[in-house]
């Protein structure tokens, strides 16, 4: 039996949420392991002092090696520059590049104060899989009127 798929909410600063939804970023890198499949939606949180979930994209790969290794197969797409990253990755053992396909901008962003409103919601500082529950939080929490948001959550529901 296959296991449902799983959505990821990650975490990103606000100028990377940007770049990711105009494409010019399709590289998102992070200090740990990242073990998702190809195709794993991702739910775009911008962080301070956005604060909203702003887009989506799917995982179209994901490189777990040194620091050094993703570097040097993402520097071109990654969207930051060579001291940001190795500020970033100061002390890592190991990184995760995450390709991203696909982006989508939500036509209005859902606001931490809305998703807070249906009960807690804690973003997280890195990356979280989403509860089916999360998932029908967060369609409640969304203008009626955001298409894009409620048919991206369609195609996430379990």
């Amino acid at each position: 039996m296959n296991e449902p798929e799983r959505t990821m909410l990650l975490s990103v600063h606000p100028r990377f949420a940007t770049a990711i939804l105009a494409g010019s970023k399709t590289v998102e890198v992070r200090r740990q392991r990242v073990a998702a499949p190809p195709g794993t939606p991702v739910l775009l949180y911008a962080t301070a002092p956005t604060k909203a979930i702003v887009g989506m994209a799917r995982i179209a790969s994901v490189q777990v090696a040194t620091p050094r290794e993703v570097w040097s197969a993402s520097s071109t797409r990654a969207g930051i520059s060579r001291r940001e990253y190795d500020t970033y990755m100061d002390g890592a053992a190991q990184a995760s590049g995450l390709t991203l396909e696909a982006p989508v901008a939500f036509e209005t962003p859902v606001p931490l104060t809305a998703l807070r409103a249906g009960g807690t919601f804690h973003p997280p500082q890195s990356y979280r899989y989403l509860r089916p529950d999360d998932l029908q939080r967060m369609s409640a929490a969304a203008p009626p009127t955001d298409m894009p948001f409620h048919a991206a959550l369609e195609s996430m529901a379990v």
